[in-house]
């Protein structure tokens, strides 16, 4: 007698395997708390944090001249636990990958038994899960744009400072609290910034993502497999403190992609080099006088072997961008060398369009980006040293 085969969802009846909720609770699940403070030194850590944070804000302005910090009454700062951070995180991955999996996955669901269609979903929700409660232990902080399109928070996004983890390093690094505190809150707020200075840069972005990410659903047959191999491989190499760039690319991906392909990846690239590498040269750009012990934090800080952060080690592994991860070390000298030839004030033209983002080529030659949207200026020979990555 044969068996009879496997029973099969309806396709209307399945949403993509791609389980973001289930991922929240495994993370919230396996993650610690953190460390245990009475609750006097909870409340006095957090408004320590929330006043750092408050105060950058004016010295992000003071170094980028961006008139847009002055108006940041759209979006949120909130201090936050580590289960608030995997909650929060959950949703936007949500919203950057939900849509674009359903569209690009939609078709193939119906081939999938039940037994299949189950132990995908709880497998990838599985993984992810363990990876965002394995990152929220080691995130400081995050300016998440997207939050409002999830439907949780202000239209102009949330930034969260995850006082567990600021707690843990400052002791473990025997660091100031109130100046390691304001030195995180600067990175932090420069995006914050950058996205109100450039309102429609969310938008745009997110866009740029989903069409890359139906380029990648040309040529790759297991998009949830591939999330969750780019989540691991992620932390895999935060564990390793691998140095930015080293590894194996992975294979296969890029080569494949057509040509409007290969350009939304480089576009996608620039952006995250510039928004990084921005934010970096802000918080460069502090001296004793703004943050008395930050020389100490600095030299501890590398010491530590602080490694690159999550979302473009993850979009690396993601979109086979492995090959092209050395661009974001490109970001900080990017704009330092355009900030050094014209002034901030020029600088700030990045801001205004779409047209004046940089594109892939230019983030190893701003001369480039400045002689196409300014106009073109005498080249002056610049340091090739750099400054500490953050």
């Amino acid at each position: 007698m044969n068996a009879s085969p496997a029973p099969q969802c309806p396709d209307s009846a399945r949403s993509v395997p791609l389980n973001f909720g289930l991922a929240h609770k495994v993370a919230s699940f396996i993650t610690p708390g953190g460390p245990r403070l009475g609750d006097q030194r909870k409340r006095s850590a957090v408004e320590d944090m929330r006043y750092a944070a408050t105060a950058a804000v004016d010295h992000v302005y003071d170094i980028t001249g961006l008139e847009a910090a002055h108006n940041l009454h759209d979006s949120e700062l909130l201090i936050v636990d580590r289960a608030t951070w995997v909650q929060a995180n959950a949703q936007s991955f949500d919203v950057m990958l939900g849509p674009v999996a359903e569209e690009v996955l939609g078709g193939k669901l119906e081939h999938l038994t039940d037994t299949q269609y189950a132990i995908t979903e709880v497998g990838g929700a599985t993984e992810l899960g363990a990876v965002l409660g394995f990152l929220s232990t080691r995130v400081l902080g995050q300016y998440d744009p997207y939050a409002a399109i999830a439907g949780h928070g202000a239209s102009g996004g949330r930034l969260m400072i995850v006082a567990p983890n600021l707690v843990q390093l400052e002791k473990e690094l025997n660091l100031d609290p109130a100046d390691f505190r304001l030195w995180v809150a600067l990175h932090e707020q420069t995006h914050r910034v950058q996205f109100a200075a450039a309102p429609w840069l969310r938008d745009y972005l997110l866009a740029t993502m989903h069409d890359l990410a139906r380029e990648l659903g040309q040529v790759t047959e297991n998009l949830p497999e591939r999330l969750a191999s780019a989540a691991t491989g992620a932390v895999r190499g935060m564990k390793n403190r691998e140095a930015l760039g080293e590894g194996t690319p992975a294979p296969g991906v890029t080569a494949l992609l057509s040509p409007e392909g290969k350009e939304l990846m480089g576009r996608v690239t620039a952006i995250m080099s510039l928004l990084e590498g921005h934010a970096n040269v802000v918080m460069d750009a502090v001296d004793g006088s703004i943050v008395p012990s930050v020389k100490t934090i600095r030299r501890r800080f590398e010491r530590r072997g602080k490694n690159q952060g999550f979302f473009p080690r993850f979009m690396g592994k993601l979109l086979g961008m492995d090959a092209k991860m050395l661009q974001y070390k490109n970001g900080q000298k990017f704009v330092q060398y355009i900030v050094d030839q014209v002034g901030m004030g020029d600088f700030n033209r990045i801001w205004e369009s779409p047209e004046n983002l940089p594109a892939a080529t230019e983030i190893t030659s701003p001369q480039a980006w400045i002689d196409r949207v300014l106009g073109a200026t005498p080249a002056k020979t610049i340091s090739a040293q750099t400054t500490p990555e953050n």
